[in-house]
């Protein structure tokens, strides 16, 4: 029995619908054998972040090591990373350890506005982790801070910022349009060809926490059984649209995704 494996290199929320929780849930509903490597904890739930304590860059090797020399894994995806010195520990140890398949989340900031991301830590993300990235996900905000570009709104806007993350070594950039203000929900994938479109419709529910840790780790889980880049991503679109469109409800703030919604419409 052949068994796909994807690593998840993130933070952990206490709540359950976004970081490694949001990682593992969604690698086991897409039949992946799910592994994680904890980079920080936050003492978190629907309503805000309430505290973030960092795991030494240290213990972080050495959970890859623990991982990677014994189970191996067929992808990596990173979210929250926290600040430089986690960075680029990261990045020695999936260039030390010959990772392909490798999602690069530019997770910053969390839905109610707690940074999750250093500001000196986001050159470091451009110099040491988007050269390794198989794909990058940034959101529009995250799009602006890795580019400098003080506004991305409009398509050219959006196209020129995919085209500058492509030249700074990613290989596949998806700026994903869940903060626009257009009807559809539209993603859009560069590969350095050319650009795709992958739109859905927009749901209003303030149950959407979680989403950007969701749909890197399903076009993870995509990667690692052995879809191409193009087939995981739209794989990933039907799942993070699933997940929102079937809200749990659970929570008085920014509720989570649905993970088994995608199931559930596809069995």
């Amino acid at each position: 029995m052949e068994v796909s494996r994807a690593l998840t290199i993130a933070g952990s929320d206490s709540g359950g619908g976004a970081g490694i929780q949001a990682d593992l849930k969604t690698f086991q509903e897409l039949g992946v054998y799910g592994m994680s490597v904890l980079t920080a904890l936050t003492a978190q739930n629907t309503q805000g972040v309430h505290g973030v304590y960092a795991i030494p860059p240290e213990f972080i090797a050495q959970q890859i090591d623990a991982v990677l020399t014994d189970i191996g894994c067929d992808a990596v995806k990173t979210g929250m990373l926290f600040d430089s010195n986690i960075i680029e520990m990261v990045a020695h140890k999936l260039k030390e350890h010959n990772v392909r398949n490798y999602v690069l989340d530019p997770v910053m900031i969390a839905k109610g506005g707690a940074p999750l991301l250093l500001q000196e830590a986001v050159e470091a993300v451009k110099e040491h982790l988007l050269p390794l990235a198989t794909v990058v996900t940034p959101n529009l905000p995250e799009a602006e801070v890795l580019t400098g570009m003080k506004e991305i709104k409009t398509r050219e806007q959006i196209e020129e910022a995919a085209r500058m993350l492509h030249d700074w070594g990613a290989q596949n950039v998806v700026v994903k349009g869940g903060h626009s203000e257009e009807d559809m929900a539209t993603d859009l994938l560069y590969d350095g060809r050319g650009f795709i479109e992958l739109s859905s419709a927009r749901f209003h529910t303030q149950h959407t926490h979680g989403t950007g840790c969701t749909f890197a780790a399903a076009i993870a889980s995509g990667l690692a059984t052995g879809k191409t880049v193009h087939t995981a991503v739209e794989q990933a679109k039907r799942f993070i649209t699933a997940a929102i469109s079937n809200p749990l409800g659970i929570g008085h703030g920014h509720g989570p995704t649905n993970h088994w919604a995608y199931r559930k419409e596809n069995p």
